[in-house]
């Protein structure tokens, strides 16, 4: 795919064509597979700049690479004549970022550092806790899951519940210690806490995170759609197609 063709696409899509060049752009659309395949892919990686970066903001981040890529790329190619509007460089603007985030979402898996988002965990409100409680939840904060480990299993042997076996699941899947968290998950998994589908979650990303990818959308597709977080496992689901 090339930048013309990344405009074109922009500019069906802002209703900035004429009524004839919209027809021959749609015509293309319904008889030329490439070329259709090809808008259908621009307009998912357009929806993921809008969602992840907001668009107006991209395109004025982006300017001043533009410019350089417009002297390297439009400049050299003096054969063809490339009219450009003066809005057409905040939408080639975008053309940028939407090249990167095409080809690393077409051309790579997913990777487990894109959903690794954990939320925190909090037991020191609840009143009183055991030291080793109060430091699991200081080192997890902290993100020095290795360092909350034992203090996890020192708890869990005082008092075993889904909370802390959750938390003590993700601080063992940070460290890479698969084996054990997903043990722990598939514990979850197989109760009825309302730790159940996090847990099944983040079972499915110790998957990814290994690069089973068969694996992970196998325990995805047992997630109903009524988990709090569906919409993550939906985002993953596609993009593991």
């Amino acid at each position: 795919m090339n930048e013309e063709r990344y405009i074109l696409f922009d500019q069906y899509l802002q209703g900035e064509l004429t009524v004839d060049e919209k027809a021959n752009f749609e015509k293309q659309l319904s008889e030329d597979q490439e070329f259709s395949a090809e808008f259908e892919a621009f307009q998912i990686a357009q929806q993921q700049l809008e969602n992840k970066f907001g668009i107006a903001a991209a395109r004025e981040a982006f300017k001043e690479n533009l410019m350089k890529i417009s002297d390297n790329h439009f400049n050299k190619n003096k054969s063809k004549v490339i009219a450009l509007k003066p809005w057409n460089y905040a939408v080639a603007a975008s053309v940028v970022l939407l090249v990167g985030l095409f080809f690393f979402n077409y051309t790579q898996k997913p990777i487990y550092e894109e959903y690794s988002e954990h939320e925190q965990a909090y037991f020191t409100e609840r009143g009183d806790v055991n030291t080793a409680l109060k430091q699991a939840e200081i080192t997890f904060n902290a993100h020095n899951y290795k360092a909350a480990i034992p203090h996890f299993e020192t708890a869990l042997k005082e008092s075993k519940t889904p909370e802390v076996q959750y938390f003590y699941g993700i601080s063992l899947l940070e460290d890479n210690q698969y084996k054990k968290a997903e043990t722990t998950f598939e514990e979850l998994r197989s109760g009825t806490s309302a730790y159940k589908y996090k847990a099944t979650w983040n079972l499915a990303l110790s998957k990814l995170k290994q690069k089973d990818y068969i694996g992970c959308k196998e325990i995805l597709r047992t997630i109903p759609q009524d988990y709090e977080d569906y919409v993550e496992v939906q985002i993953l689901l596609r993009d593991l197609r």
